[in-house]
């Protein structure tokens, strides 16, 4: 159709967004990540409890996900979807496909945390480690990417695109969790970086796909006459 969305320009976007994320991660593990991670330390950032909270709502949000896709089902019963309704299957929908990235990579990529807070886990301040180690698997190997990130920045690409008038919003809530995970130490600011990217393209593509970008229609099969 005419006024389908252009999918192989949205892949060029991706690919250069790959390409883009590979590079900013790389400098973040060369030239960011320690001196953040120890100047945070060394300033007890980690006493500012607001800092703690900006991180709660990523996961409270993932736990009633599956609940709100069951309800959006049982309401399509009833009729067809409204915006709001699409940008919210959407925004569930990419949510838990960037928690399952993140799940993969963090397994693939075997980070260590900035802190000691789980199982014992080597980490930076404690033992002076900051180190990638693939396919190492554990709760302690497994810093890079940020969920956290990935959940925020999943939501916020889809709201994004389907209402541009409050990207603020979006931009708002990514940034607060940003500032949360690396105010706390609990992520290098190259996993929050990556997690960012991850979570923005499989937002992107998962609104796209269901019809909330400006340029086209839900990529979806014609209902039966």
């Amino acid at each position: 159709m005419d006024n389908a969305p252009d999918f192989k320009r949205l892949l060029r976007g991706f690919l250069f967004a790959l390409l883009l994320g590979t590079v900013l991660v790389a400098l973040c593990y060369w030239f960011v990540d320690r001196p953040v991670a120890f100047f945070v330390q060394d300033h007890g950032f980690a006493r500012y409890t607001f800092l703690e909270w900006l991180d709660y709502p990523p996961p409270i949000v993932q736990a009633w996900t599956p609940v709100l896709l069951v309800a959006l089902m049982i309401r399509r019963a009833w009729g067809p979807f409204m915006r709001w309704e699409l940008a919210l299957i959407a925004a569930g929908i990419s949510v838990i496909l960037a928690d399952q990235f993140k799940q993969s990579l963090a397994f693939v990529a075997g980070r260590t945390w900035p802190e000691t807070w789980v199982e014992n886990n080597p980490s930076l301040i404690r033992d002076g480690v900051s180190n990638f180690n693939p396919l190492h698997g554990g709760r302690g190997y497994a810093s890079f990417p940020s969920g956290h990130t990935a959940r925020t920045l999943a939501a916020a690409a889809v709201l994004w695109i389907a209402y541009p008038k409050w990207r603020w919003a979006a931009v708002a809530a990514s940034m607060a969790v940003a500032v949360g995970l690396i105010g706390m130490n609990y992520h290098f600011v190259g996993d929050v970086v990556a997690g960012g990217f991850i979570g923005a393209l499989v937002g992107t593509y998962t609104a796209y796909l269901c019809g909330l970008a400006p340029d086209g229609k839900a990529q979806t099969l014609p209902a039966r006459q």
